[in-house]
This record gives C-alpha cells, structure tokens and sequence, in this order.
C-alpha cells in the first residue's frame, strides 16, 4: 500500500525535535491533496526521514493523535483521519513550520491583489515605503465549504515581485516566502486577540455584524531585520482555538 510523503524539514536545535517534527508532519497532512494516501509511512521511515530518533517520532506521533489527525493501530500502521483538515486546534511556538501549519488545510480563493498605500496601522512595520502588494483572501472548510477564515498580507514591494498570485490557492504565505529564493526568514511575531467582526469580515465569514472573532497579527522579518510581511487574518471564533506551549530549560 503506498504511503503519504511528507514534506522534508530543516532542524532548529533551539526548539524541541519532536515539536518541530510534529508541526512539520500536521502541515504536510493539512495541506495535503484530496487524492493523497491515508497510510503514513513506519515510524522508523519516519524518524529516518526527519533525521530524528525513533523516541523522538513516537512523541510527535502521539501529539497528533491527541489531536485526532492521525489514528495509530497495531499491526496495521498509523493512518490520517479522513476529517483531519477540520476543527484541531492551532499551536503556536515561535517556528515558522508551525505558522504554515497554523494556515494550512483549507480551500482557499483569491479575493484580489495589488499595490496600496501602506494602511495606517502598519505605518510601523514599513516606515521608509508609501506602498506596499497586498493580499486578500478567503478560506473555507474543506469538506463543508464555510469560511472559516479570511487573510490581508502586506508585503514588501520588492518581495511581491517574486510571488505569483496563483499559488496562494494551494500555498500559505509562509511558506512561499519561505521557499522563495533570496529571501531568508529570520522570526515571525506573533498576535492573537479578541475583536469584534467590522461590517466587511461578518458578510465574508457569514457571521453576525460585532459578533466575536479570533485576529491574527503575523510580522515576518527577514535576516536583515526587514519586515517582508505583515498577515492579518480574522478568524470565526466559534471555529478555532489556540494554545501557546512554553518550553523550559533544565
């Protein structure tokens, strides 16, 4: 039986294996494709892959079966749950595999793209530009077709440059500026709060005019110290929770 393939990833020692293992893992299994194989590959395929220790795998492996992404059964392998793309919560630790994962697996639409004098509230994160390439778009539920999100992304006109439109259908942000040659992420800082939806996001999310949402603040920098990119998303509060792990030395 052919096994699904995750996406490759490259370590930070500072940051625990198996977290970044599972936050690699969760990205590939929600933005798989529809067509792909349910079957994961062995856990020592697994740990092979990623570089890590079979103990190390073993705990990422728990932690998304705690999230009901993936069921692990005796003699017949670890598969991914039919309905894994809907309703886990997101986790954010500071690595850039886990924002992907945080705005993988949905159906997404482009709602328009284009240059724009900088808004005023991001006056800050680019204060030598008047304008900056933005971004909209709307995600919904893959399996029931409901928004459950919609993202502005401001970029940094020289890095729009290198970003084709079309591939937001099927790649988050992230990751394409992750991948994009001549550009090296250095963090992102991240900021969830509570809001209420404006006119605009209660007709694109189909909730109720002030109704609560989940908005989410994204600033990418690159190694240079340069904001590339500031994410704002808006989020239906009844269909997505966060939780913030810390981790301690010693």
């Amino acid at each position: 039986m052919t096994a699904f393939a995750p996406d490759s990833l490259v370590l930070n020692r500072k940051l625990p294996l198996w977290y970044q293992v599972s936050q690699s893992l969760r990205a590939s299994i929600l933005g798989r494709r529809p067509d792909d194989p349910l079957r994961l590959p062995t856990e020592e395929q697994l740990a092979g892959h990623y570089g890590v220790s079979v103990l190390t795998m073993r705990q990422a492996l728990k932690e998304l079966e705690e999230e009901g992404l993936i069921s692990r059964h005796r003699r017949r392998g670890t598969f991914i749950e039919p309905g894994a793309r809907r309703g886990a919560p997101r986790r954010l630790l500071g690595s850039v595999d886990a924002v992907v994962a945080q705005q993988s697996g949905e159906l997404t639409t482009v709602l328009g793209h284009g240059p724009a004098p900088v808004p005023g509230e991001l006056a800050v994160h680019f204060p030598e530009l008047d304008e900056v390439m933005t971004y909209r778009r709307l995600r919904r539920d893959a399996e029931s077709g409901e928004p459950v999100n919609w993202a502005e992304n401001a970029v940094r006109p020289e890095v729009a440059a290198g970003i084709d439109a079309g591939d937001l259908v099927d790649r988050p942000m992230t990751r394409i500026l992750r991948d994009m040659p001549g550009v090296r992420i250095s963090r992102i800082t991240d900021t969830v709060e509570a809001r209420l939806a404006d006119p605009e996001t209660a007709e694109l999310l189909r909730v109720p005019l002030l109704s609560p949402i989940l908005h989410y603040t994204g600033v990418t920098y690159d190694e240079r110290g340069r904001v590339v990119d500031v994410a704002r998303i808006r989020y239906r509060g009844d269909r997505f929770a966060f939780s913030v792990t810390v981790e301690t030395e010693g």
